[in-house]
């Protein structure tokens, strides 16, 4: 157990060791439903990735019709994606520098950069040659697959106004609802297709309404665990969600691989990939249910000044004696409830936004997303690689495992410096395997394991653990603009993966080794930002890590 601080922290977590261990427990695991569901949605798609590229985007090269009706919708829904994510930056660029900076400056640069890059693209798309008609598969298939990131991205910056607005629970519950909503319409996209377009298409729009249940979950779950949790193993209990996240993950490894054991590949095409996105509606269907039987955090109540209920959720939290003392805590920490997100100065968001960026230029959801594609460069069949994949996800399960009971004994930085270093290392290392050996084999797998291990101990957890403590409480909802930079970051990873790795000419001269230098680099650069200017939260409470935001602004 980490040592306990004197003071406000003191107070706070004696008295929640006299409350009930039991019902703090029970709230943490319907809590990390929501992270349980955030990795089995995720993850379905490396399961389902091959089949879906074979019945939808194959397709694209031996019919000319359909291809002309794909580009024609591809090429708007890539123009309506990038105008979408534009409104979501915009906004919370404009209310980061709120009485900084006017909103049309900051609107005007963000629309010529957004009809730039909508000018690029749109020049990409149209293919002239036979080889730019396999680019623009590629290109579509990192789209597609990439697609739940889309909504990722607008509910993790939806997610502050809604955990603001509503509250922590309502906000969860709408994760859950998008959650069963996405496992039906990705499953039969032509029986639910109400959009006019074409079914692959359909399938990419029920994909985002998903991710937007993904991005919500992102953020108001473990937000929801850390406004429940005592100081002293806060730490540990925000882990359990990365846990659940991970344990989301592997199961839907195993679901996909009974599935793919249950027919052939004609069958796995046509058939097998829908049971993958469908087996979705089990966990969300419970995750929903139960929602409605767990309370709002203290804080929320605190907030919207329903101190009864506040203090009523306190005492079974953290016992009779003591809930007043809590209260007044929270209380004093809510002052200004409507404070502006640079209060406390720039640095603050700067941590926030790094953090999060670095946890996905890591390459972390290459790996997690195209495993089974990353296997198959190796020489793996389909059932072989599936299998593999489940391999990566029990490392990841158990090093998460050691992450959850290192966290608060350790610290956070010791962790995520040593994380990025043995993801920097391994991934360098696996560039190079791909590199000089036509077929990398064991070696290729334990860099990858390692890679895994290293993540999982620190940067998959961790970083969670790190956002949910370093906003101070005046200022909680600036959390959703790191929350939507790690979305966004994820979505560049995850779809400009295949465009490298799948590329001719990169694979010519590397032999799929390119993109992993990349990460290795950034698990380097990860590390020596963390060392440099993360400060260590260990065994602080909310407001001890508040006030060290006061004193870097002095």
């Amino acid at each position: 157990m980490a040592m306990i601080n004197t003071g406000a922290s003191s107070t706070t977590i004696n008295s929640y060791e006299k409350g009930n261990p039991f019902y703090i427990m029970m709230l943490t695991l319907v809590a990390t439903l929501g992270g349980l569901l955030f990795g089995y949605d995720t993850a379905v798609v490396n399961g389902a990735e091959e089949h879906i590229v074979s019945f939808y985007l194959t397709r694209i090269t031996t019919d000319a019709t359909y291809a002309a009706q794909f580009v024609a919708q591809y090429g708007l829904i890539m123009i309506s994606t990038f105008s979408l994510v534009y409104v979501v930056i915009a906004s919370l660029i404009v209310k980061l520098f709120n009485n900084k900076m006017p909103g049309w400056i900051i609107n005007g640069a963000l629309l010529a950069i957004l009809i730039y890059v909508i000018i690029q693209l749109s020049s990409q798309v149209v293919p002239t040659t036979e080889e730019g008609l396999l680019s623009l598969v590629n290109n579509a298939k990192g789209f597609v697959i990439a697609s739940a990131l889309i909504g990722c991205i607008i509910g993790g910056a939806l997610a502050g106004t809604i955990a603001k607005s509503i509250g922590r629970k309502n906000g969860l519950i709408i994760s859950a609802i998008a959650f069963t909503l996405s496992a039906v319409g990705a499953s039969f996209p032509e029986s639910f297709n109400c959009f006019g377009v074409l079914d692959v298409n359909a399938f990419v729009i029920y994909r985002i309404i998903g991710g937007i249940g993904v991005g919500l979950a992102s953020m108001l779950s473990p937000m929801y665990i850390a406004e429940i949790a005592p100081a002293n193993i806060r730490g540990k209990l925000v882990s359990w969600n990365q846990f659940a996240i991970i344990f989301g993950m592997l199961v839907i490894y195993f679901v996909n691989y009974y599935i793919t054991l249950s027919g052939d590949q004609e069958w796995l095409k046509e058939v097998g990939w829908r049971y993958m996105f469908l087996s979705g509606v089990i966990p969300a269907g419970i995750f929903l249910i139960l929602l409605f039987f767990v309370p709002e955090t203290p804080r929320y109540m605190a907030l919207k000044g329903k101190d009864d209920k506040a203090l009523k959720i306190l005492k079974k939290i953290a016992g009779d004696d003591k809930a007043d003392t809590i209260l007044k805590e929270i209380k004093g920490t809510l002052h200004e409830t409507n404070m502006p997100w640079l209060s406390y100065g720039f640095f603050v968001i700067f941590v926030g936004l790094l953090l999060s960026s670095f946890q996905q230029l890591v390459g972390i959801n290459v790996v997690l997303y195209y495993a089974s594609n990353i296997f198959r460069n190796l020489g793996l069949g389909s059932d072989a690689s599936m299998l593999q994949t489940i391999i990566v996800g029990v490392i990841n399960l158990l090093f998460t495992v050691v992450a959850i009971f290192t966290v608060d004994k350790f610290g956070r930085k010791p962790l995520m410096i040593i994380g990025g270093v043995a993801m920097g290392v391994s991934m360098l290392a696996l560039g190079t395997a791909f590199y000089i050996f036509p077929n990398p084999g064991v070696g290729a797998l334990i860099c990858m394991l390692t890679y895994v291990a290293g993540f999982a101990m620190s940067w998959g957890p961790v970083t969670w653990v790190l956002l949910s403590e370093i906003f101070p409480n005046s200022i909680r909802g600036a959390m959703s603009i790191a929350v939507a930079m790690q979305w966004i970051t994820n979505w560049v990873v995850s779809w400009t993966f295949p465009m490298m790795n799948d590329n001719e000419a990169l694979t010519r001269i590397f032999n799929h080794g390119f993109s992993y230098w990349i990460y290795g680099v950034m698990g380097i650069l990860a590390a020596i930002f963390v060392w440099k200017l993360v400060p260590e939260t260990k065994g602080k409470s909310l407001e001890e890590i508040e006030e060290i935001w006061k004193k870097k602004k002095e």
